[in-house]
């Protein structure tokens, strides 16, 4: 064996290369519609209501209590017309990709510079100007 002949196979390149910086490469998961930590807490209580009315035994292991709890802590609309609202708002803006929304509705940013730190993929696409007013709509909209 010469010293230039490779001691083992080439790896595969990883899987997952998914990233939300200035652009957006979410592989497979590009175009599929987000939720808000609120949105998921409104369908994980329901479909728990659902089962329990319709006398289903739910097998819980200790994850769904872990999530519903992490869901309560963090979920920043708690009244299902707010959360509605607040998807109404994020719509309305369709130079949003569904991530972006999911995640300004989660993070509930007070200022638009915050908002483009922390979602960089933001910068090119609402001036600050547009993205403060949605910021202003959707925190008057927040509860307790």
């Amino acid at each position: 064996m010469s010293p230039q002949d490779p001691t083992s196979r080439s790896r595969p390149p990883p899987e997952g290369e998914e990233e939300a910086t200035s652009v957006l490469n979410l592989g497979e998961f590009q175009n599929v519609d987000g939720l808000t930590l609120s949105e998921a807490s409104l369908v994980i209580n329901a479909v728990l209501a659902k089962r329990t009315k319709e006398g289903k035994n739910m097998n819980q292991n200790e994850l769904l209590p872990r999530t519903l709890n992490y869901l309560d802590t963090f979920a920043r609309f708690k009244k299902k017309e707010n959360v509605e609202a607040v998807e109404r708002l994020l719509n309305a803006h369709p130079e949003l990709a569904k991530f972006e929304k999911a995640q300004l509705g989660s993070l509930c940013c007070e200022k638009a510079d915050e908002a483009k730190t922390v979602i960089p993929s933001l910068a090119d696409k609402i001036t600050d100007e547009d993205l403060q007013e949605l910021i202003d709509e959707i925190g008057k909209l927040m509860t307790d």
